[in-house]
């Protein structure tokens, strides 16, 4: 494997995480996540990671993609980190069910 870290491997780790929070939250509620804590902090540790990740992609990556939120998913894991027992679960939620999944179609192509 080519363990090159330059965007291509950033891109394929983020896109790794976020397939894998759309597939485990395809039928998951509000009250399930709330109530599942192994779910909840599998999905908080992998939004961290994609944060992380898209923290290492070049600046001339995220200006060809100026249609991303990049600021607001690089500061998502000092959100998560810093302010854990105050995280509002109903927009953790929402990013998961609706805003993770829209970023992997805008990453699709990468």
């Amino acid at each position: 494997m080519d363990n090159i870290k330059n965007d291509h491997y950033y891109l394929e780790k983020i896109k790794k995480d976020i397939a894998f929070i759309v597939i485990h939250m395809k039928d998951v509620d509000l009250q399930e996540l709330n109530e599942n804590e192994v779910l909840l902090d599998s999905m908080l540790f992998r939004m961290i990671q994609i944060s992380e990740n898209a923290k290492k992609l070049s600046a001339e990556y995220k200006n060809g993609k100026p249609g991303l939120p990049w600021d607001e998913i690089s500061g998502l894991r000092n959100r998560i980190v810093h302010d854990y027992g105050n995280v509002d679960l109903e927009i953790v939620y929402e990013t998961l069910k609706y805003d993770i999944p829209e970023l992997m179609e805008q990453l699709k192509e990468d």
